[in-house]
């Protein structure tokens, strides 16, 4: 009974929320690595990076350990990680600026459509969507194909990566319109319930 007592007032010691945190810890060590031309090993820890965000999400549905905290931690963590590594990658030259520019046009789009939607409707929670979901493994698996393709030329890993770059640009302006039409969508709907009360 302690015990449960504890983690449902400590959510910072949960699993699947340690494994975010996790995460975001190994975001300045695969920056510099990525930034020293250590391919092989910044490939690896964006491969451990990858199995964090997969088993924190699969360890909350277990252990039914899912918090609001967790809610927030888990995109932040990998906001956090794959904006730096975007920046890092474009910087040396290996991901369009272009590419980026969207990815972040995107985030900050969002970022301010929420903040009026809170103004606005008074809304704090915001689901993510397939597209959005998509979204984000496009952009994991451009990461990851620009990161092997500095491993390996082979044919495959070449087109895996224009494919993921593709897929990134077409995810990422197709999930921010979609997101902006959803947001639009509840902030009429709120206007025209305030004003049926009236």
């Amino acid at each position: 009974m302690a015990d449960a007592a504890t983690t449902r007032l400590n959510p910072f010691r949960t699993a699947p929320n340690l494994l975010s945190l996790l995460r975001v810890c190994l975001a300045p060590f695969l920056i510099a690595t990525v930034l020293e031309a250590h391919y092989a090993l910044s490939f690896g820890l964006f491969v451990v990076a990858g199995l964090t965000d997969a088993l924190d999400g699969a360890l909350a549905r277990v252990l039914k350990q899912r918090s609001q905290l967790g809610q927030y931690l888990d995109p932040v963590a990998d906001k956090l990680l794959l904006s730096t590594l975007f920046l890092a990658l474009t910087h040396l030259g290996l991901i369009p600026v272009t590419v980026t520019a969207l990815v972040f046009g995107r985030d900050v789009g969002i970022l301010v459509v929420a903040a009026i939607l809170y103004a606005a409707a008074g809304r704090r929670e915001f689901s993510p969507s397939l597209i959005g979901k998509a979204n984000t493994v496009a952009q994991v698996a451009a990461v990851a194909a620009v990161l092997l393709h500095q491993l390996t030329t082979a044919q495959w890993v070449t087109e895996f990566r224009l494919l993921a770059l593709y897929a990134t640009i077409a995810l990422t302006v197709g999930s921010g319109l979609h997101y902006a039409w959803g947001a639009a969508r509840r902030v009429g709907a709120q206007a025209a319930n305030g004003s049926g009360a009236k």
